[in-house]
């Protein structure tokens, strides 16, 4: 195809890949890539800030299945991505990073903006690779996309020196890659998936535990045939939210330690679990030695590491979620469990999410809920991390997969907004709404010029209780309402020790978020009564463009259930003072 510099090769690379959208910053060790990119085909977004850039190709990969590329410099470029590729690597998201680095012959010798950038990102990648050929470029790509998407996904860098960039080689890009110690096995021992059906047939308060396996796997229709035939009760992690029908009698909503009630006693009695793409995190078992201890587990999963890492599975099946549930089903005998349905659905009735109704108050959940029932729980929503998270997982009725949007193992603040812009690349004709807490919104509210400067329609409502909430929520319960250094709004002459934050009385709160949102051209509204939530969430979404509703809700709102950190999903907290 002829002679090309190895800028101009990686850039064709990402073509051949049927790259849509390229998310990042430049700089002066990568500025060969930002030459070949200019006059390109190349849909490159220029982000105001490495991290945002980086949640940018997340939210585009959580969103469409695609992995999200992201291009940055050396040093400091390279070093800003990290969060965002330890998020993607926690989470299992496909994502390409390409950082430039200083010429081979001086590596190692601390030039300007030089980084160890393989060794830092070594722990946070599924893979990394430093070209130091040219020749090695085309083909090192081609692998980067195979192994980010395949078997478990995850985050690829690519390290390119700038010598690299420049020297000049044939371009012939590979038509398939063939990695000798990379083997993924999609394909369950039919063996172990006949020892779990028959653990299954005889099993008499089964429960199906689903991950965001289920949803990388695209496993969606077999989970539900499968709950359906063996009348099996399906609760879902942070990430597989919408995974499972929500309205189905036989949901139990979220898991663990803001997870439902009924979900938290079903897997405490459950005799069978059946987890399928799902780890086992420390947030959703609780304690350990005290999780299911009256169950035998079977796991489904299409990393072998996961397997019996945290709990001891009885029943390991090594294959993707999809693929092993279609095997499966053949081998599942139809049943009723009425009595196990029977207690479930009394705990539901005992123990639903619920929040106080009979007031005036603006409560969030009153918010999240709002916003489910304007979309039909049919627009992408994106979160940060905290509070707002969590009532976000509770009360949106996401009505499909990839619908829900969140940082779940390395609880990132700063990833819910760029996550959005970046999914609204990948499906401009859906609504998408970042809820954000006001303390992870400014963490990376900059990118709202991306928005406006590429016409990107993203809705964002800010949850704003002047506090870092989650940390407030905590410090309230176990540390003696000590607040300290939580509150957003506080300043110099304020006491030391506040335990009772009241707007009326509080410090002016900084920045103002209206008059933030039209400094960038945009709407801004203030909601602070619970009558004009509702009107102001129809004008958000008839409003063409970015809009952003500064929600003042409750201050001291606490999520429940909540299972405090330690202890098990046995020790329940329903409401405070409890």
């Amino acid at each position: 195809m002829g002679k090309k510099t190895g800028a101009q090769i990686l850039i064709e690379s990402l073509l051949k890949e049927n790259v849509e959208v390229v998310f990042g910053l430049p700089g002066g060790q990568a500025l060969p890539i930002f030459d070949a990119i200019h006059g390109s085909d190349l849909n490159f977004i220029l982000t105001r800030h490495e991290q945002a850039a980086s949640h940018m190709a997340d939210g585009y990969a959580r969103s469409t299945g695609k992995p999200g590329v992201c291009v940055v410099t050396s040093g400091p470029g390279a070093t800003n991505i990290v969060t965002g590729l330890a998020t993607a690597y926690m989470d299992s998201v496909p994502m390409i990073a390409i950082s430039g680095q200083v010429a081979t012959n001086v590596i190692g010798q601390d030039a300007f903006q030089e980084a160890d950038t393989i060794g830092i990102t070594r722990p946070v990648t599924k893979h990394n690779f430093l070209v130091k050929d040219v020749k090695d470029l085309a083909r090192t790509i081609k692998e980067a996309f195979y192994i980010a998407a395949t078997g478990r996904p995850g985050p690829v860098l690519v390290d390119v020196p700038v010598d690299v960039q420049r020297s000049i080689y044939e371009f012939v890009y590979p038509e398939k890659v063939e990695i000798r110690s990379y083997k993924p096995n999609y394909n369950g021992h039919i063996v172990q998936i006949k020892k779990a059906a028959e653990i299954i047939n005889r099993s008499e308060r089964p429960v199906l535990y689903i991950g965001t396996g289920v949803v990388v796997s695209n496993a969606k229709d077999e989970i539900l045939e499968l709950s359906k035939k063996a009348d099996i009760p399906v609760t879902n992690t942070l990430l597989a939210v919408g995974a499972y029908p929500f309205d189905s009698k036989l949901s139990l909503g979220m898991l663990g330690m803001h997870g439902t009630y009924c979900a938290n006693k079903s897997m405490q009695s459950a005799d069978v679990i059946i987890a399928v793409g799902a780890r086992f995190d420390d947030r959703c078992t609780g304690k350990i030695c005290n999780f299911a201890r009256k169950a035998k587990i079977v796991h489904i999963d299409i990393d072998p590491t996961e397997i019996s890492k945290i709990v001891d599975v009885d029943i390991p099946v090594v294959g993707d979620a999809k693929t092993v549930l279609k095997e499966m089903l053949g081998l599942v005998n139809t049943k009723e469990h009425k009595d196990w349905i029977k207690t479930i659905d009394v705990w539901k009735q005992e123990h639903p999410l619920s929040y106080d109704t009979n007031d005036n108050k603006l409560h969030p959940q009153y918010v999240i809920e709002k916003i489910s029932e304007l979309t039909k729980g049919e627009a992408i929503i994106t979160t940060e991390v905290g509070q707002h998270q969590m009532w976000s997982a509770q009360y949106y009725k996401a009505k499909y997969p990839r619908l829900f949007l969140s940082s779940g193992g390395l609880g990132t603040m700063g990833f819910g907004y760029p996550a959005a812009i970046g999914a609204k690349f990948g499906n401009p004709n859906k609504k998408v709404i970042a809820v954000a807490g006001d303390g992870s919104f400014q963490m990376n509210m900059q990118e709202m010029a991306v928005a406006v400067l590429n016409d990107i329609d993203v809705k964002v409502v800010i949850l704003n209780n002047q506090y870092l909430g989650n940390v407030r929520q905590w410090q309230e319960m176990f540390y003696g309402k000590r607040y300290s250094h939580s509150c957003l709004a506080k300043r110099k002459e304020c006491p030391n020790r506040c335990n009772s934050p009241n707007r009326a009385t509080c410090p002016v709160y900084i920045p103002d978020f209206v008059k933030w949102a039209e400094s960038y051209g945009v709407l801004g509204i203030r909601v602070t009564d619970k009558k004009d939530v509702e009107p102001a969430l129809k004008k958000m979404l008839e409003t063409k463009g970015s809009v952003v509703i500064d929600m003042w809700v409750e201050i001291e709102e606490n999520i429940f259930p909540m299972v405090p950190a330690g202890a098990s999903l046995d020790d329940m907290i329903t409401r405070m003072n409890e």
